[in-house]
């Protein structure tokens, strides 16, 4: 009887263990990858897929000219509205991208303040090397797909 309990347990964490990778691949599926360009330093981004994302995807290849603000975002601010349907109120973490609805600012984030900030739509996020910013000053920066 344990014997055929445990044989029952291992089957059950394995049936789990298999819900939970099918989940983490596709939370993956709905990701869009990015490669940033700064000066001669790659980064790569993964996208959330909505209609802010897609927006500034359609205009890829693309290179903004970015200010370095208030020592901890890198912004660009357009011209024009981007969609932004899912706006709201949160904080940020080192590596989110963002937009931010007031002043159609295109935000990377590479310090932490704790500052919640109203208006802000999450585009993606930074994997890696998201620190060079801390030594870029304004600069442009090129975004394109991920091949």
């Amino acid at each position: 009887m344990k014997s055929m309990l445990r044989c029952l347990g291992l089957v059950c964490v394995l049936i789990l263990f298999r819900a939970g990778i099918t989940a983490l691949q596709a939370g993956e599926e709905n990701m869009i990858r990015v490669k940033i360009t700064v000066g001669e330093h790659m980064l790569y981004a993964d996208f959330l897929d909505n209609a802010t994302s897609r927006s500034l995807i359609a205009k890829f290849p693309l290179t903004l000219p970015m200010k370095d603000l208030y020592d901890r975002e890198m912004c660009h601010r357009f011209t024009e509205a981007l969609p932004a349907h899912e706006a709201g109120t949160s904080g940020y973490a080192v590596g989110d991208i963002a937009y931010w609805t007031p002043w159609h600012s295109f935000v990377i984030f590479y310090e932490q303040n704790g500052e919640i900030i109203d208006h802000l739509q999450k585009i993606g996020r930074i994997t890696s090397g998201v620190e060079i910013f801390a030594k870029t000053g304004d600069t442009d920066v090129k975004f394109d797909l991920a091949k």
